[in-house]
């Protein structure tokens, strides 16, 4: 029991106690780069491994002060920092990070502050899970709104809200932060410094192997930003190691973060709007009843129920592993659609298809039980991601979730449209001559280069909309001749 409890608390905390040879590295480079702070704040200690590397590095700081929600690390703490070099300089106090009276701390302090340490690498839906309570009040900070606030956008790692707080502590004035983080956490506060215009000198990511450090596969990096308010630079620098002297930038551009801003800016004449958008599949979160799968000509669905409705709402389906690995000429999926536009009445379909009704009606109980809101004021058995886009005969499709650009032209299966989940992107057309057109476009090196410039592969889902719908598609029709379909 004890064990579950503590591995809850560590999931909670987000608690992956910094190695000291970790937190040595971190302290030279800073010094390496100039860093020389008057003051040092680590606002989640834990045992203090950047507590004793500050002592050290930072012989000339006048005041070290740790903050540590944690009694019993704090305890160990305080033993141990009584041989850590000039240990009247320091200081360990408890706190909560999301209760303490930062400010009162702040206004007693004089001089360059280096804010130091590794924040929690938890989210706020994880806490949730587990019923954690070391969370900031629940409020939608990132400003997200309608759709995307109720449908997982406004999730969150901890560590996000933790680096906006501190970033607020430099509006007035001059300063550093050095703090371990997931690489995507550093993106997007640097991210929130820009739209935000908060005063920044110089930031740059420093990439560490949190599989050795921390037995973590995750993708993290050491996050540095030297806080100036008289000055608003936001184009940054990824180093690939700690110790590694060459880099590429990365900026906001257009309302975009590009990863590579040379080969972005060499490419900038592909950056635009097209007519046709990237639209992502058909949202329904019940997979069970919604899915069927074909065996021996019988549908099934997902509880293993043999299905008898009517073919009239039954679409085939090709899900984002499918396009990945290029299977997408025939498929054994089917997805039952219930609507052709959001929002639109879904009682017609007991008069055009009584089975079909019969079916929703006598599953309503898992239906009626989706989480998300944005099923709660439409009308039941409702759907998302459809329109007219979902119903044309021919489709470019690529999967959000995988690391590659490998896009695919997708005909009609048994006479009817194809639907995707929701990990699929997809152009629509009407004429193979101008899907084919634009999927050669696609393949173009140029093109490839421009997306890639944009796509962080590290990302959970490193292809996204806002991404794909920024190149300007060459939708010219050229003559093609008709292919025989699968």
């Amino acid at each position: 029991m004890n064990t579950i409890i503590e591995r809850k608390k560590k999931i909670e905390y987000g608690d992956f106690q910094t190695p000291k040879e970790l937190a040595d590295l971190v302290c030279q480079k800073l010094v390496e780069i100039g860093v020389s702070p008057d003051i040092i704040i680590e606002p989640t200690c834990g045992l203090g491994a950047f507590f004793e590397s500050a002592a050290i590095k930072f012989s000339g700081a006048k005041k070290i002060i740790g903050i540590e929600i944690n009694d019993d690390y704090l305890s160990e703490l305080s033993v141990r920092s009584r041989s850590f070099l000039n240990p009247e300089r320091l200081e360990a106090r408890n706190g909560d990070f999301f209760k303490f009276d930062w400010n009162g701390l702040l206004k007693g302090l004089d001089g360059e502050i280096l804010v130091l340490g590794n924040f929690p690498w938890v989210t706020n839906a994880k806490q949730g899970a587990i019923g954690g309570l070391n969370l900031p009040d629940k409020t939608n900070f990132q400003n997200y709104n309608g759709f995307d606030a109720m449908t997982g956008k406004s999730n969150f790692d901890i560590s996000e809200f933790m680096l906006i707080k501190v970033a607020d502590w430099f509006q007035k004035r001059n300063g550093y932060l050095a703090m371990l983080v997931k690489t995507s956490v550093a993106r997007k506060f640097i991210g929130h410094l820009h739209k935000t215009n908060i005063g920044l000198n110089y930031s740059a990511i420093y990439k560490i192997d949190a599989m050795k450090h921390f037995g973590a596969a995750v993708d993290a990096c050491l996050l540095y930003c030297h806080f100036d308010t008289s000055s608003h630079t936001y184009d940054y620098e990824i180093y690939a190691t700690l110790s590694s002297q060459t880099y590429y930038r990365v900026g906001h551009r257009h309302g975009l973060t590009v990863k590579n801003l040379d080969i972005f800016e060499k490419l900038g004449h592909l950056l635009g709007h097209s007519d046709e958008k990237w639209r992502s599949g058909v949202k329904h979160d019940c997979s069970e009843v919604m899915e069927l799968t074909e065996k021996d000509g019988k549908l099934f669905n997902g509880l293993g129920e043999l299905v008898d409705i009517e073919d009239a709402f039954i679409y085939p389906l090709i899900k984002g592993s499918d396009v990945a690995n290029d299977r997408v000429s025939q498929t054994q999926r089917f997805m039952i659609v219930t609507q052709k536009a959001v929002g639109e009445a879904t009682k017609p379909i007991k008069l055009i298809a009584p089975k079909t009704w019969g079916y929703l009606e006598s599953h309503a109980k898992y239906l009626d039980a989706r989480k998300s809101k944005i099923y709660k004021s439409n009308p039941r058995f409702s759907i998302f991601g459809v329109g007219v886009y979902t119903f044309s005969s021919w489709k470019i499709a690529i999967c959000g979730l995988y690391k590659n650009l490998n896009f695919r032209l997708i005909a009609q299966i048994q006479n009817k449209p194809v639907v995707f989940d929701d990990t699929v992107y997809f152009l629509s057309f009407d004429s193979y001559d101008e899907a084919k057109n634009v999927l050669d476009f696609l393949y173009e090196q140029d093109t490839q280069d421009f997306l890639s410039a944009l796509i962080f592969w590290d990302d959970k889902r490193p292809i996204k909309t806002g991404i794909l719908n920024s190149l300007k598609l060459n939708t010219q029709s050229s003559l093609v001749q008709q292919p025989e379909l699968f």
